[in-house]
């Protein structure tokens, strides 16, 4: 079985690395757009287009089985798209998500932080609302967390201080969950977890494995991990290397994916 993985930039990487965990004989080809970085403050149009170009990309050169969309605000937009699009299963990171907050939250009050875009789509309040429409579910847009992972300034104080800046107005609603929904913010979520101790983090990563497992779909391959980019990317490279060492990057031209 080989596996598609693909982010506007790098936090896919988090993904990546679990799936690469869980998976070690599979084949994983990862997509990072670092020429069109972030996807959050793009419209509609623009961020179906983009996450077409990239499925393709990944499809049409590496005949994977599974595509996984390890980008929030590509997730909320364009999935039903991408899996009407496709002949192959699609998971995006909403879902599972928002699964493992509604099993994690104890009084059913949750918090979801991403990007502006995500944020404006409302997938994380609509897919909790069809778990259980009990929950209070309070959202906000963190804009200046990608930034701040993309400069590896993921513990120091002005993280710190923008971490309280954004997330104290939820966290007085009396969340005891929160949903990482964007793949950058899990670099943060130490972080996040020392200034708020009592909050339960819910990273949908971790349950992306669960819904490729639940596919039943042969995972022994040659074990290659490749690792694209349609831009060079400093950040990148800090955090591959900080996540997923072992895998191989190389730089492709965005013509390769998409018709300039």
């Amino acid at each position: 079985m080989s596996i598609g993985i693909f982010d506007s930039g790098i936090g896919g990487l988090t993904v990546f690395k679990e799936i690469a965990k869980a998976f070690p004989k599979a084949d994983i080809y990862y997509l990072g757009d670092t020429a069109r970085v972030p996807y959050g403050n793009k419209s509609k149009e623009t961020i179906i287009r983009y996450s077409i170009e990239c499925a393709d990309f990944l499809v049409k050169n590496f005949d994977v089985d599974i595509l996984v969309v390890a980008c929030n605000t590509a997730s909320s937009h364009a999935l039903d798209i991408l899996k009407k699009y496709l002949q192959i299963p699609v998971i995006g990171v909403v879902i599972p998500g928002a699964e493992m907050a509604v099993k994690t939250t104890k009084n059913k009050k949750v918090g979801v932080i991403g990007t502006i875009a995500t944020i404006r789509s409302n997938a994380y309040k609509e897919a909790i609302e069809r778990l259980d429409k009990d929950i209070e579910l309070y959202q906000k847009a963190c804009p200046l967390f990608v930034p701040l992972v993309e400069e590896g300034m993921i513990d120091n104080q002005i993280a710190k201080l923008v971490i309280k800046e954004y997330l104290q107005e939820i966290i007085d609603k009396g969340i005891d969950t929160l949903i990482l929904g964007c793949t950058h913010y899990p670099l943060l979520k130490d972080t996040i977890k020392n200034i708020y101790p009592d909050i339960s983090i819910v990273d949908s990563s971790q349950n992306i494995v669960s819904h490729i497992k639940n596919l039943k779909i042969n995972t022994e391959e040659n074990s290659i991990k490749h690792i694209y980019i349609t831009d060079e990317s400093p950040a990148f490279e800090k955090l591959k290397n900080l996540l997923v060492p072992e895998g191989k990057t190389e730089k492709i031209e965005l013509s390769q994916i998409c018709n300039l």
